[in-house]
């Protein structure tokens, strides 16, 4: 090859390397609004010494900004944050009153539109959901006490219910928008959390009876794959009637088996590419760095050793030690802990669940 076209050869590696760097350094932030200004998360973001106070700067800024940009309850953030935050209130006070509000006023909208349209109308029912679930769990760790606004949502959340005991949902964004069984496992997660809901409707035979549905779809229903054990599990521990004693053991160990080496927990390891929702990511996935590997992740580690420390594990035991170990030491610049997205390569906010639940573990072992 003559040398001139060594030399350009050369040069347009370069060129098209550099240019590809200054792709991946301009990246869209993350979470945008006002001040609000949270950078792109990154798999060579740096880390850090573990810092509870930056976890929850992260929080606030997520939910913040996208509640003002996007104007919509969302699964993946301002619906994670409420869901999470008010657990946390004995360490970092109460949540922001300002997403709760934004979760009520939103309430009053998705109530106006009429059950019928409502019910098979995109992320609306997971919106609806999300939105009672938060209030929920707010009335369980703020007031202590059922609110108006939080029986409103979980009555017209059953309202929505199909005859199966779940919820239409979206297919196409694991984790989260990816099965009606999330959106079942949510609506379960609600009713076990607002103080005394259930036994004010005890009376209420037409709402019982979907009640036990949705009990009997999560507990019997064919799972699509171990991501959805998981949160099987996690439902049972908090709703009785949904799993036996056995049945719950023999979760715990799936989900303690697949604890990687280095302590923590990999959440490409709990379904195949083709498991995820209608399988539509499954191309993404398979070329993705992580495909070998499987590297443990934020948003699995957290949410494996919350899981676990619910089931009765220790935090002394042996996996929850080494868990909690990887937490500490995988904590990134911004605060928050890496995940890559299971759907696209851009905003990975898979990372936002991938803090609030580090941080609610952290808390429960009670040494950040």
């Amino acid at each position: 090859m003559p040398r001139s076209l060594g030399i350009l050869n050369v040069l347009s590696f370069v060129v098209i390397t550099a240019s590809c760097v200054r792709g991946a350094d301009k990246l869209p932030n993350q979470y945008e609004a006002g001040d609000i200004k949270v950078a792109a998360a990154r798999a060579d973001e740096p880390v850090i010494d573990i810092s509870i106070k930056k976890a929850a700067e992260h929080l606030d800024h997520g939910t913040i900004a996208w509640t003002q940009q996007k104007k919509c309850v969302s699964c993946h953030t301002n619906g994670t944050y409420l869901f999470i935050r008010p657990s946390l209130t004995p360490t970092l006070g109460a949540p922001l009153t300002e997403t709760r509000k934004f979760f009520v006023d939103q309430l009053a909208v998705l109530s106006k539109i009429g059950v019928r349209k409502l019910r098979r109308s995109g992320t609306r029912p997971a919106q609806v959901i999300y939105i009672a679930a938060g209030l929920a769990e707010w009335d369980a760790h703020v007031t202590k006490e059922l609110s108006p606004e939080t029986d409103e949502a979980l009555r017209l959340a059953f309202e929505l219910q199909n005859k199966e005991g779940t919820w239409h949902s979206l297919t196409c964004w694991p984790p989260f928008e990816s099965s009606a069984y999330q959106e079942a496992h949510m609506a379960a997660m609600a009713v076990a959390a607002a103080p005394g809901w259930l036994d004010a409707v005890r009376e209420d035979d037409e709402l019982r009876v979907k009640i036990d549905l949705l009990k009997k779809y999560i507990g019997t229903t064919d799972l699509p794959h171990d991501y959805a054990r998981v949160l099987q599990l996690w439902t049972s521990l908090r709703l009785t009637g949904i799993l036996d004693l056995e049945q719950k053991q023999t979760l715990v160990k799936l989900l303690s088996e697949k604890q990687k080496p280095d302590g923590g927990w990999s959440i490409r390891q709990f379904a195949t590419p083709e498991q995820w929702g209608s399988g539509n990511r499954a191309g993404k996935l398979r070329e993705e760095p992580e495909f070998a590997t499987e590297p443990s992740d934020g948003h699995m580690t957290g949410l494996a050793i919350l899981v676990l420390q619910e089931a009765g594990v220790s935090n002394d035991e042996d996996s929850l030690r080494r868990g909690l170990n990887w937490l500490r030491k995988h904590q990134r610049k911004s605060g928050r802990w890496w995940t890559r997205s299971l759907n696209t390569n851009k905003s990975h906010f898979i990372t936002y669940s991938g803090t609030a639940y580090p941080l609610l573990a952290l808390q429960r072992a009670s040494t950040p």
